[in-house]
């Protein structure tokens, strides 16, 4: 499914991974106490800047700041906008 967005200069599209529901030793976890996901799959990005080019691709799985970026929702569905600075690590 092709998207109607376009990050610009340095910034990227995410979409995060689901909040997991289980521990890993079975504990089901309540919908109030579910950390918010710091991982995610980048889906599309700007060019970056001409002093920067953009190093992660579409399809890159990253790890982000708890905090970072700006919630956004498209078709449904949830993303995160955010600068390439705010990415921690391509996984």
């Amino acid at each position: 499914m092709a998207l109607n967005i376009k990050p610009l200069a340095d910034r990227v599209l995410i979409e995060p991974a689901a909040a997991e529901t289980k521990t890993a030793s079975g504990i089901i976890i309540p919908d109030n106490a579910k950390e918010k996901p710091q991982k995610g799959t980048v889906v599309a990005a700007g060019k970056g800047t001409k002093d920067e080019p953009i190093t992660v691709k579409i399809g890159d799985t990253v790890l982000y700041g708890k905090y970072a970026g700006t919630e956004l929702k498209l078709d449904g569905k949830d993303y995160l906008i955010m600068r390439e600075s705010d990415i921690l690590a391509i996984i």
